[in-house]
């Protein structure tokens, strides 16, 4: 458990994440690990047109996925090599359409527990930083063997 330090830096996270989850980059670059810091993680959705719907906006599942990885990432980067952390809970509220661009999911760890992580995630995109989406989640953390 992290003393509200990171225990794996940016590297290690998004190699472990290539590793645990391959089918995340599998059809290309989509999602990067850009930072790791105290109680916090960002990532980055690398624009692709695969991800506009109709309407010429970013999806909300693309969104979606960012905001999920991003907690994620800010989880593993605390508590170090921990496959079976998984989502119990997470809500996403989309503000405004994206611009075509990529977009930056910054994490910032609410509490960091022994069996529980909340977090809130807010989505930006990368040429304006205008918030596009605001998104607060949970993730179950297993008891150490």
């Amino acid at each position: 458990m992290s003393n509200g330090e990171p225990v794996m830096s940016a590297k290690e996270v998004g190699d472990y994440l290539d590793k645990v989850f391959p089918e995340v980059n599998a059809d290309g670059k989509n999602f990067s690990v850009e930072s790791v810091g105290p109680m916090s993680a960002a990532m980055r959705l690398h624009y692709n047109d695969r991800f506009v719907r109709p309407g010429g906006t970013i999806s909300g599942p693309a969104m979606f996925s960012l905001a999920d990885l991003s907690l994620y990432v800010a989880v593993l980067a605390h508590i170090g090599e921990q496959a079976l952390a998984v989502t119990t809970n997470m809500t996403i509220n989309f503000l405004r359409k994206p611009e075509n661009t990529d977009l930056i999911g910054t994490c910032r760890l609410l509490k960091l527990g022994k069996r529980l992580a909340v977090g809130d995630v807010v989505i930006t995109g990368e040429e304006t930083g205008l918030l596009v989406a605001h998104a607060t989640g949970t993730y179950s953390i297993p008891p150490k063997k």
